[in-house]
Order: C-alpha cells, then structure tokens, then sequence
C-alpha cells in the first residue's frame, strides 16, 4: 500500500487532504456473490443426490465430480481473492495540490495517474439509486484538459461533500498558482 508520509513526486509543503477507497457497500456484494458461488455446489449436489442416490459412490463419477468440485471452488476463492484485491488498492488521495489515482485491474494490472488541481475543470457528484441515497455513496467525475480528460472516483462515501472539497482545494490551488478564477469555469455547489 502506499505510505501515505512519502508520496510518490511528491511536492514542497503537499498534504494529504482525503484519502479515498470505494464504500463498504461494495465489500458486501463481493461476500454475496462469493457466498452464492460457494453455496452453488451444495445445492447442485443435493439435486444430484435426490435424483441418482448411487452416482457420488460410482467409482469413476464419484472422484470426477470430486475433481469438478475442487477446481470450482478454486475458481470462485481466485475471483473472490481478486474482487478484494481490487477492492482494497482503488484508491484516491486529494492533496493541497492533486489528486493521485490508483486502480487495480484484476491481480497484475494497476493504473496510476495523477491531476493537478489547476487543471481541473468541473466536476460533478453522482448517486443513482434508492440504496446509495440512503448509504450516501456514488461516483465523482473529475474533467480537465489534461491528457486524460476525465477521472472517476467509484463508488465512494459522500461524493457531494467530496466534490465540494475538491472544487474549493481546487479553487485555492488556481488562486495560489496565479491561474485566474472565472465564475463560468468553477462547478455550481
């Protein structure tokens, strides 16, 4: 993980402002999905029982089925491990001067990119659903010039607050970096 007192290109006098992973809402579904997956096979070979009393003691079907049983479960403890791999290095840190974006893409694929505040210019905070009205959570879009036009914080807690951090952090970034501060280029609140 990343040590929060060294970052990376680091700039004089930079300070972590927020640090970002997505809700715990999602943590959740991970352990649904991977108990569904788990419990599968017991229901399946249940169905199989019933319906054929003698198949599980036949003396090749028995360790067949065996087999197809243990590279299941391996499958789905591979997709679990990699759903909460992924889930635990997305990650976003707003600085006094950018923001650093981290995201994992299966095991051995991670993106970093980085904005600068100044560059920044709209964002916008998104919840759809009656679940993430009520958990407060949902998607920050962050648009700039840059080469990448646009970063996405995914499914974080309270992105309204979050989007208005950063709009002000921005605003004081421009400020102090001599960009000038139009209305028309600043989100509304």
């Amino acid at each position: 993980m990343m040590n929060l007192e060294t970052l990376p290109n680091a700039m004089p006098n930079e300070k972590v402002v927020l640090f970002l992973r997505r809700h715990w809402i999602d943590l959740i579904r991970i352990f649904i999905f991977s108990g569904v997956l788990f419990v599968l096979p017991v229901v399946v070979g249940t169905l199989i029982e019933l319906a054929n009393p003698n198949l599980l003691a036949h003396v090749f079907w028995g360790p067949a089925l065996l087999a197809i049983l243990v590279a299941y479960l391996l499958v789905v403890l591979v997709l679990t491990f990699t759903e909460l791999t992924d889930y635990w290095l997305d990650v976003w840190i707003v600085t006094n001067e950018r923001i650093i974006n981290t995201e994992q893409f299966g095991l051995f694929n991670r993106v970093v990119s980085e904005v600068h505040l100044h560059q920044i210019q709209d964002i916008t905070s998104e919840q759809k659903g009656l679940l993430a009205t009520f958990l407060t959570y949902g998607d920050v879009y962050i648009q700039t010039a840059a080469e990448r036009e646009r970063f996405q914080f995914k499914n974080i807690d309270n992105p309204e607050d979050v989007k208005i951090a950063i709009s002000g952090l921005s605003k004081i970034c421009k400020t102090n970096h001599g960009h000038q501060v139009h209305e028309e280029e600043m989100p509304t609140d």
